[in-house]
């Protein structure tokens, strides 16, 4: 009879989960159609966990601007690349447009089932192909002879959506928060030459963006607005890999809190993103690619830039939060920032237009580079740029939020 009673109780329970998920029996268990959602580890990102920090100067202020008064603030995790984006994966991004708009010339095309219509990578390009005539040099734009892209015809159009305007203008139609936009994407290689009066530099304008010997150093040359776009291009192709999977967050420029946030390494108050006070170790090397001294620049190993891997990483994995080049953030400039932005997660965003005055087009860059003084090398030194201007000292990084409280969250 015991092993009986047994047998019946398994079968009820067994019939007891069949019918799981297929009714409700009248009881509040959620919906039962959702995907599993397993998280994201995405290539060449490292986590930087959810904390607090005080942002501002953590050591003298030399300039005596008052710009980056002290505030404690509280920051979400996100993954952020370990290195600055590199000449390479900018390249890939570059090749990408390119293929595009060859494909689109030669009308490969393919539809989704919903009619949509979409490139077929599958064909492969013959650049040699006459129909592809246009996207190169012709007439006397041609040097030597040379079959050489026209890097002004790479241009990448892409959409997104004004959230902040979305939360403020409660009449505002749909078609009014989709902003458009088109961006040259190849760098401005003449930067080198550009940036330094009665300087030298051609050697870096011919090669910097093109030889292999530089595909593991950052990209330069880029400005804000490329910046963006790559970050949408990035997001484009994570999300046709990950097929249908639930992401609705996008790879972006950092804020510049969350940059602050991810320098610093869990080291607050500390100058340097390896704790600090001082831009040596014990045996005298420099912890950082700067402009030390008075202008000695080989004695950190870097004439100008070095690989984007190169110098010990932070605490949190980073390489080069600290000189190389300084980075975009996705932060308008304001002097008296710290003073009013909120203090959980603060991010305060301006979409300049070209028409708009030069004041409102800055954006912050963090970091400090190879040609500058450790000052802008300091986790809490704030600077600017123009959102339209290039330099051969300023690159970029992305970010992408995490979804989740914490990563240890489970």
């Amino acid at each position: 009879m015991k092993g009986l009673s047994k047998s019946l109780l398994f079968f009820a329970i067994l019939a007891t989960l069949a019918s799981c998920g297929k009714k409700d029996n009248g009881q509040l268990i959620g919906a039962q159609n959702r995907p599993k959602w397993v998280g994201i580890n995405p290539y060449g990102m490292v986590y930087v966990p959810s904390g607090t920090l005080h942002i501002g100067q953590s050591d003298q202020d030399v300039f005596s601007t008052y710009t980056q008064r002290p505030k404690a603030v509280s920051i979400a995790g996100f993954f952020m690349d370990d290195t600055e984006i590199t000449n390479n994966e900018y390249r890939q991004f570059v090749e990408w447009v390119r293929d595009s708009i060859a494909h689109t010339i030669l009308g490969d095309f393919t539809e989704d089932e919903l009619g949509n219509e979409m490139i077929d990578w599958e064909v492969e390009l013959d650049y040699t192909d006459e129909a592809l005539d246009e996207l190169f040099h012709q007439g006397d734009n041609r040097f030597e002879g040379k079959r050489e892209i026209d890097s002004k015809k790479l241009v990448y159009k892409y959409q997104w959506i004004d959230w902040q305007k979305a939360a403020s203008d409660r009449t505002a139609s749909r078609a009014s928060l989709i902003k458009k936009d088109e961006i040259g994407v190849f760098p401005d290689t003449l930067c080198w030459i550009r940036d330094f009066a009665y300087s030298y530099n051609e050697p870096s304008t011919r090669n910097y963006f093109w030889h292999p010997a530089f595909d593991d150093y950052p990209v330069v040359g880029v400005n804000w607005k490329q910046a963006t776009a790559f970050c949408h291009w990035r997001t484009k192709l994570w999300d046709k890999y990950r097929g249908d999977e639930p992401n609705t967050e996008v790879f972006r420029l950092p804020s510049e809190a969350e940059w602050e946030h991810a320098a610093r390494g869990g080291h607050d108050i500390s100058p340097y993103p390896w704790g600090g006070p001082y831009i040596r170790n014990a045996k005298g090397c420099l912890l950082a690619n700067f402009k030390p001294g008075r202008g000695n620049y080989p004695e950190d190993g870097g004439l100008t830039t070095v690989k984007a891997d190169a110098y010990f990483p932070n605490d949190y994995g980073l390489y080069n939060m600290a000189g190389n080049v300084a980075e975009w953030t996705i932060t308008a400039f304001h002097e008296n920032l710290y003073q009013h932005q909120h203090d959980l997660n603060p991010d305060y965003r301006y979409d300049a237009k070209d028409s708009d005055p030069d004041a409102y087009k800055r954006k912050v860059i963090r970091g400090g580079s190879w040609k500058d003084i450790s000052y802008y090398c300091q986790t809490s030194t704030r600077s600017w740029e123009f959102q339209d201007t290039s330099k051969s000292y300023i690159g970029f990084r992305c970010v992408l939020t995490y979804l989740g409280r914490s990563i240890n969250d489970f």
